[in-house]
């Protein structure tokens, strides 16, 4: 049985990040700062509500089939709960066991099927850490990701880092980077839910440093923006946020499907509504700050979609990066009095290298390290080609356009100037004639 490493990595992050909010939130108190303790306090408090829903939702006991009591107020029951089922398993005789069906990656073109027996507890430790992997993506990107986003833009209207705030955001880092690669596993997981899929450590490392490099200078890109455009940033959020919140509403409604049903026997129509809109704006969430790994899709069963696109990702990191751009642009033409010791072209370039740096692991991690790339039909190496010779098909069909109006905006003259040149021909040509029959 595996050992639950997930799930103890979930609970020091969450309570190691609740525990330093506190404390700096009663830092801001004694400095009179109320609306950054505020602030503080609420996206430190937001995310733990949500998590204790998705704990109540998601982590159901197996024999009963209802939330654990002692899971719905804290965060540590599941966590004891998990760790008790694994040291016991072995002390513990368990009369049911299930039969599951695996697919082994093609091989020469062969797949083949492999039976394991999975018990009881094995069973509720698999439901502990897929709970726990959910936990992880609502903390990060509900709660961690706008701390971050806070304490940075704090520290550069301060000016100054002190230890506390610097601790705290790089366990809020870490919180973001752990979510993202826990929604990378998720979403393969579910992609690939009939293969016995193993991730390598050189996957975790490539995934590690693609979410690293692409958060970390995300939040940078948004702070040094609203630092100097306090008004748009507001609208740059907004715009962000609604437009991934309506996304998959919108694809939904253009598919005509039936209202998804079959989410939980229990909950109503209403019921399901709101759990679909709290998935939307965690899908929402992450995409403000990363690529989100798994799509959301409402007329699957599933609720994800298991395709995978390519030229989605290649369109959402080319307009990512183009957007990452221009708003380093205007925070350059726009930069205060503060920014006078930063040299700010290093620094411009040195945050577009940074996210180039996060699509290039990005890159190397679905070309070498991703578990099923056996099952692609297609790298996304071949997408991106394919999608940049769209884009150079495009510039010369503009180039040719514009060729096309500069020779009709010149051909008028060349008809003026030709009609000039036929009439002074003309003359001459009179004067010949006159000439050669005088002489006759």
């Amino acid at each position: 049985m595996k050992f639950p490493g997930s799930v103890l990595i979930s609970l020091v992050l969450f309570v190691s990040e609740t525990a330093a909010a506190v404390c700096l939130s009663r830092g801001y108190r004694d400095q009179g700062d109320h609306m950054w303790r505020m602030l503080t306090l609420l996206f430190a408090l937001v995310p733990c509500a949500l998590v204790q829903l998705s704990l109540c939702f998601i982590h159901r006991d197996v024999t009963r089939d209802r939330p654990h009591t002692l899971g719905m107020l804290l965060v540590l029951g599941p966590c004891v709960e998990a760790f008790y089922i694994y040291f016991s398993a072995e002390r513990v005789e368990e009369p049911y066991v299930s039969i599951t069906k695996k697919r082994q990656m093609p091989k020469d073109g062969y797949s083949e099927e492999i039976e394991k027996e999975v018990g009881q507890a094995e069973g509720k430790l698999r439901t502990h850490r897929s709970a726990f992997s959910r936990a992880s993506v609502i903390q990060a990107f509900l709660g961690s990701a706008p701390q971050l986003t806070l304490q940075l833009y704090i520290c550069i209207l301060q000016q100054e880092v002190t230890v506390a705030r610097s601790i705290f955001m790089v366990l809020s880092l870490l919180s973001i980077v752990y979510g993202a690669l826990r929604c990378n596993i998720l979403a393969i997981k579910i992609k690939y839910d009939d293969y016995d899929v193993h991730v390598k450590p050189a996957a975790y490392l490539c995934i590690f440093m693609w979410r690293s490099f692409e958060i970390a200078t995300r939040v940078a890109v948004l702070v040094l923006f609203g630092s100097v455009l306090r008004v748009w940033v507001f609208l740059v959020v907004l715009l962000n946020f609604l437009g991934f919140f309506f996304y998959p509403w919108i694809h939904f409604w253009l598919s005509k499907s039936p209202f998804p049903e079959n989410i939980e026997k229990e909950v109503s129509r209403l019921g399901t509504t709101i759990v679909l809109c709290l998935l939307t704006l965690l899908y929402a969430g992450i995409n403000m700050f990363c690529w989100s790994a798994a799509q959301v899709e409402l007329s699957d069963p599933d609720l994800i979609s298991k395709s995978q696109n390519w030229y989605q990702m290649t369109v959402y990191y080319i307009v990512r990066l183009m957007e990452n751009a221009f708003l380093l642009l205007m925070w350059y033409i726009y930069r205060t009095d503060f920014y006078l010791y930063v040299c700010a072209p290093m620094l411009f370039l040195q945050l577009l290298i940074g996210y180039c740096m996060g699509i290039f692991f990005m890159l190397v991690f679905y070309q070498f390290c991703h578990p099923c790339k056996k099952l692609f039909s297609s790298s996304i190496t071949e997408a991106l080609f394919s999608c940049f010779n769209i884009l150079y098909i495009i510039c010369q069909h503009h180039k040719s356009t514009l060729l096309k109006g500069k020779v009709a905006m010149k051909s008028p003259e060349n008809t003026d100037e030709a009609r000039g040149s036929s009439k002074t021909i003309d003359p001459q040509n009179r004067s010949v004639h006159q000439s050669a029959s005088s002489n006759a």
